[in-house]
């Protein structure tokens, strides 16, 4: 394909059109937080002990209509053998959380210290640690349940009121899966401690905003504004749109609502947020329309792009750093920074249209654009790293890559990413031949 006829694709193209998802405002909020898993794993147990103690009162009625004394003799032997052990989980479970969890904490903060803040949402959002967390919790309560009905029944075969038997059984089970979430959660925290761990996870997360399928559309720009919103609510960063919301209030009042800030940019009221394209039906609820907007104290991926770019940047500035002086960690946070924008070099930028079931676009919403991107990649980790021939080199690497890569109106700002390279060592290194060895292209910085 010619540059000519990628340039006219990218034109017509310039537009990613996608249907709302309804929950993935509130499945990504979720993850964010560390409470939501050991709630539901508290309550799940509760819920659990409660079951197993039906099962327990229904197996030992059985065994008395058949007047089974040794099947009930021999359940009352199998609980008085796991008593001591569900005692003994019960007493300790908390003290080994409180433990596992403080000594995970001062990691992870010396780490975020070492690299960026930022590094702390990897283990807020990661799995490993709230499953293991909740199964901590949940053994906890269960065994504090099945200790209670190991004490409160009689031991007499032929007068048992109660043998828990279900429930020693589970509690037992619950001490073996949360021995193997805690090997799962240390080899997961040990991984956290290595950078090269951390960049993966972090661009992993920001190649899948550029997982969106686009498809040619129009959105005019110029079209007459009915009129526009401004923000209020408190101050903050605009971390997500309830999409199907704001797509099902622009539906019945048949109009275009074109979000004016970007996800990540800081909201302060009276900042206007929407512009409204076609004349609405009815009054616009202006209050409905501004409780789809969702603010925070940190950005997050969810919907914004740029952030994955930000805390490689972030990486890689703190490892040039004269504190840190870590070129090598700040090379392979490039080679992740190449990666994104490698998948980015095709993509269609500019704005995201969302529709509505009728396939009607509803919601515009602003995206970075490729020299936004490009700039926000290189623009700071260049001057910091003009003076180490790795970095150099490897951004030389980088820029020339893309710049093979790029349709033609694609590749200038690239271009004059060079240009401001190659200026950058010349002020920074006087002699000629080392400037020579810093400005050649190596994918491995200095191998």
């Amino acid at each position: 394909m010619t540059d000519s006829s990628r340039s006219v694709n990218r034109a017509t193209a310039q537009i990613a059109l996608r249907r709302p998802r309804p929950l993935s405002s509130l499945r990504e909020h979720l993850r964010d937080t560390f409470w939501f898993a050991p709630a539901v794993g508290l309550v799940g147990a509760a819920v659990l002990a409660g079951v197993c103690g039906i099962v327990d009162d229904a197996v030992l009625a059985r065994l008395r209509e058949q007047r089974d004394l040794a099947g009930i003799r021999s359940l009352i032997d199998w609980t008085a053998n796991a008593e001591a052990v569900v005692g003994t989980i019960a007493s300790g479970m908390l003290s080994l959380v409180g433990v596992v969890f403080s000594i995970s904490l001062v990691a992870v903060q010396i780490v975020s210290a070492q690299w960026s803040q930022r590094v702390v949402r990897l283990y807020v959002r990661d799995r490993t640690a709230k499953a293991t967390f909740s199964a901590f919790l949940a053994t906890f309560v269960f065994a504090l349940w099945a200790q209670f009905l190991n004490g409160g029944g009689s031991r007499d075969p032929a007068t048992a009121r109660e043998v828990p038997f279900v429930t020693s059984a589970v509690a037992v089970a619950l001490v073996l899966v949360s021995l193997m979430l805690f090997v799962a959660y240390v080899s997961t925290t040990v991984s956290l401690l290595r950078v090269s761990r951390v960049i993966e996870k972090i661009s992993r997360d920001a190649a899948k905003i550029l997982a969106l399928r686009s498809e040619p559309a129009v959105f005019d720009r110029t079209a007459p504004v009915s009129g526009t919103l401004a923000y209020r609510g408190r101050a903050g960063v605009l971390r997500d749109v309830h999409v199907a919301r704001l797509c099902r209030i622009a539906q019945r009042q048949q109009v275009v609502v074109h979000l004016l800030p970007r996800i990540g940019d800081y909201l302060v009221p009276g900042a206007p947020v929407f512009a409204v394209h076609g004349k609405p039906r009815s009054a616009l609820d202006e209050r409905a329309v501004l409780r789809t907007l969702n603010t925070g104290a940190e950005r997050t991926f969810h919907e914004d792009m740029g952030f994955g770019l930000r805390q490689l940047v972030d990486i890689a500035l703190k490892a040039l750093s004269p504190a840190v002086n870590d070129p090598t960690t700040a090379v392979q946070a490039i080679d992740r920074i190449q990666e994104f924008l490698t998948a980015a070099v095709d993509h269609p930028l500019g704005i995201l249209l969302h529709r509505d079931r009728a396939g009607a676009v509803r919601l515009a919403q602003d995206l970075p654009g490729w020299r936004g991107l490009v700039q926000l990649a290189f623009s700071e980790i260049r001057p910091a790293g003009a003076g180490h021939s790795q970095v150099t080199r490897r951004l030389r690497a980088a820029l020339e890559d893309l710049l093979r890569l790029a349709a033609h109106d694609r590749q200038g700002v690239l271009r004059r990413e060079l240009e401001l390279l190659e200026q950058a060592v010349a002020r920074t290194v006087a002699d000629e031949g080392e400037r020579d060895f810093a400005l050649t292209a190596d994918r491995q910085g200095i191998g």
